[in-house]
């Protein structure tokens, strides 16, 4: 790519003059024996490479195949299957030669086109890399050099673009005869480029550009170069290197003069190191990389510094080296048992990254089935393999700058004697987690059956993810457990022998049934004195099987509830606001699909007593006595329990310690404060927060057992709520002392009757698990932390 150079700003660098041009992209041509496969049984030995041929000219497209015989060898164009004819012939040796090459016109198809060769015997089909065949051209000049004038002593620059195929050679000539490519001041470029150093006036003339190929040859128009007397910048430079050859290289230009010479370095831009192996300068500052390689790719700038001063322009460009598909690792040939997993590896670079194929026998393999590919198609996985399987298949690695292929063979074991697959294999909907499984034995060999394999996944699942089961070799009916509700799921079946597996059975499907949903987990959040947060994990599934939340809500005392109120899904909270604050409310909140209803969870909470903000709010059957702390700033509400404190005031620290004695149940306790807004910390995420009431709903036994209808209620929860008489006599309040700085009142609630309730034994602590209870609280379960004993 050419670069540009920056104007000079004054008299002394008005000679100093940056001109730099890269040869990009850069293609590598691909190694002798690059891609040949590496099946013993069937291989390439020469593979056909890109050509240009001649319109009129035969050409001879190589192809040589090592395997067991007899081999047949066949060609294909643009993927179709040539014919022998008299055009076209096949030699004894693999080769195709086609006799006279033709392009488009005439009512005959052209030759032009990519050619693969194909080799094929008992064991299989390869294909070779594809080779693209292409016609000679030679296109007209489209950059012609221009003419020049030039000072004695300075730089003259030549230049001329031609396309063709193959690559032009490119030659100048000076008043119709070629340059002397002896002279030292003359500098041939391969890019069409003419550099002449140290002028003189014997330099003087017309210049022409010739291109050659085996297509044509053509001669640009001339440009004249006129050689005026000493300037004001003469330059002395000395002598250049001569031309290197340029097979497989890499020209990067740069071009400057000035008086005193200008010094000429070159660097990379990323701070690499360019090296000195295969590096080379020509003329006057042209670096020359020999033997590129795809390291060699980058950015790179050439800065000429005058001697003496701080005067310094750069220019920079980029090469770009195209590298065609090479393999790192091949894929292997292997043996697998009938029934098992195949599985081959191939691994490829290139410049650009080159796209990986798979062909068996010849044809593209893609997904799907028992066919896996992965890691960009690197790897292929051919599970429950039979003899069908058994073929050659090629790993095929292609980009811009050519292709690739590698071979091998998959050889599928079958022992004599096997039993043939089981038959008639049907799958059965039991219940919302099980299946039933029945079959009947093979028809052949199945005296030596030790046992079957069950093969179990979901349908949705890909074949890596399935189980097995076993199952006894008198048993032809198998139930299989643990499954996941309104889900579809594959079975297959394998006898075994002690030879080996049988072929797999033709799979069968299955669907569970559905089932109403489970309790949600509730947790319940006092905001205020009429104000509750309902808090719970959203099911998103629900949506899928048209189902949501049913929320009813009552005052305990009244025999109806309000409701329901329907919930979508993904709905994880919901506020209940205008409450009585002087009532016990008891909240019910069940899931439904297209099944029915599902279990309620049922809570209970007092708003009895509430202050507008902050209560401090305490149930003994599920926490620790009452704890007044600090409280941010932002009055969020602590996490650890059902303590809830209304605290005002900045300038001191107020703290309400409660002592509960033996026996005293029931009482809910409102700590105020005249200062600073307290609140217990956060305990660890094993404890239950005292700003959150969280209870677990039954399990599926005990809620068959109950039955849809009936509340679940904690008995200790109930008893908190509505004491017995026996615990309804007060109790002395504990001394305080006179210089404590909180205050705290006992509130007692009235007891009332415990009709329609069913109790249900609280579970251990350790036997309710951890609950997810909405966005910015504890995902497990809640508690409270003692007060600490000074502030």
């Amino acid at each position: 790519m050419g670069m540009g150079h920056s104007d000079p700003e004054n008299l002394e660098a008005l000679c100093f003059r940056v001109h730099s041009t890269l040869t990009s992209p850069f293609t590598l041509s691909p190694p002798p024996d690059a891609g040949l496969g590496h099946s013993a049984e069937l291989a390439f030995a020469v593979e056909p490479s890109d050509d240009v041929a001649v319109p009129g000219q035969p050409i001879m497209l190589g192809c040589k195949v090592e395997g067991t015989p007899p081999v047949r060898i066949t060609w294909r164009k643009n993927g179709v299957e040539l014919a022998d004819s008299t055009h076209s012939t096949v030699l004894a040796n693999g080769s195709l030669m086609i006799r006279h090459f033709l392009l488009d016109g005439g009512g005959s198809p052209s030759d032009e086109g990519d050619y693969e060769c194909v080799a094929q015997n008992r064991f299989g089909l390869v294909v070779s890399r594809k080779a693209r065949i292409q016609a000679a051209t030679m296109s007209d000049f489209h950059v012609h050099p221009q003419a020049t004038v030039g000072e004695e002593g300075g730089v003259a620059r030549f230049q001329c673009q031609i396309h063709g195929l193959p690559k032009p050679l490119i030659t100048w000539e000076k008043n119709r005869v070629p340059i002397d490519t002896d002279n030292e001041r003359y500098t041939l470029l391969p890019k069409g480029v003419l550099q002449i150093t140290g002028l003189r006036a014997e330099d003087s003339g017309v210049f022409h550009c010739v291109a050659s190929n085996i297509a044509s040859v053509r001669v640009s128009r001339g440009a004249r170069l006129t050689v005026t007397g000493v300037g004001l910048c003469p330059l002395h430079p000395s002598p250049p290197p001569r031309h290197p050859p340029f097979s497989g290289t890499a020209v990067l230009e740069c071009v400057a003069t000035g008086n005193p010479r200008p010094i000429v370095s070159w660097s990379r831009l990323d701070g690499r190191p360019i090296g000195v192996e295969g590096i080379q300068v020509l003329g006057t500052g042209n670096l020359i990389i020999s033997d590129v390689t795809v390291q060699h790719s980058g950015v790179y700038v050439c800065a000429a510094n005058r001697p003496g001063t701080r005067v310094r322009r750069t220019a920079q460009g980029r090469l770009v080296v195209q590298a065609p598909a090479e393999f790192v690792q091949h894929p292997q040939s292997i043996s697998r048992p009938v029934g098992t997993t195949a599985m081959f590896t191939c691994q490829a670079q290139g410049e650009p990254p080159p796209h990986v194929t798979w062909l068996k026998n010849g044809q593209v393999l893609g997904p799907g089935g028992h066919v896996r590919l992965k890691n960009n198609n690197s790897t292929l996985t051919i599970s429950g393999i039979g003899p069908e399987d058994e073929a050659i298949y090629q790993c095929v690695a292609e980009n811009s700058a050519g292709s690739s292929q590698a071979s091998a063979r998959l050889t599928v074991l079958w022992a004599e004697g096997l039993p043939g697959p089981p038959l008639n294999v049907q799958a059965v909907s039991v219940s919302s987690t099980e299946v039933r499984v029945s079959w009947t034995e093979p028809l052949v060999n199945t005296r030596e059956i030790i046992g079957y394999v069950l093969h179990i996944r979901k349908a949705a699942d890909p074949p890596e993810l399935e189980y097995q089961e076993a199952v006894s070799k008198s048993t032809f009916q198998h139930l299989v457990s643990d499954l996941e509700p309104s889900t579809a799921y594959s079975f297959y079946i394998k006898a075994y022998t002690p030879r080996g597996a049988s072929s797999a059975s033709a799979p069968t499907l299955a669907s569970t049934l559905g089932e109403a949903p489970a309790p949600p987990p509730l947790s319940v959040r006092v905001l205020g004195s009429s104000t509750l947060q309902l808090l719970w994990e959203p099911w998103p599934r629900l949506a899928q099987h048209e189902g949501g939340f049913k929320l009813f809500y009552r005052p305990a005392s009244k025999a109806s509830f309000t409701g329901p109120i329907l919930l979508p899904g993904a709905v994880s909270s919901y506020n209940l606001s205008q409450l009585d604050p002087t009532a016990v409310y008891e909240v019910k909140l069940l899931a439904y699909n297209q099944h029915g209803d599902g279990n309620a969870t049922v809570r209970f909470v007092s708003l009895r007593g509430a202050p507008p903000t902050c209560p401090c709010f305490y149930t003994p059957a599920l926490s620790p006595p009452c704890d007044c702390r600090k409280e941010e700033a932002t009055n969020q509400t602590s996490t650890t329990g059902i303590v809830i404190g209304i605290h005002i005031g900045v300038t001191c620290i107020i703290f309400c310690v409660l002592f509960l004695l033996f026996g005293q149940r029931g009482r809910v306790l409102l700590c105020k404060d005249v200062e600073n807004q307290l609140s217990p910390p956060q305990g660890p995420r094993s404890q239950r927060d005292p700003g959150i009431l969280a209870l677990n709903g039954a399990g599926r036994a005990e809620r068959a057992q109950l039955g849809r209808d009936r509340k679940l209620v904690d008995v200790k929860e109930l008893e908190q709520l509505f004491p017995r008489a026996g615990a309804m006599q007060p109790h002395p309040r504990p001394t305080q002392d006179p210089e404590a700085p909180a205050l705290c009142e006992e509130t007692q609630l009235s007891m009332l009757p415990l009709q329609g309730f069913s109790l249900l034994e609280e579970m251990p602590s350790e036997a309710l698990p951890p609950q997810d209870v909405g966005p910015g609280l504890p995902s497990e379960g809640l508690a409270a932390q003692p007060a600490p004993s000074g502030p």
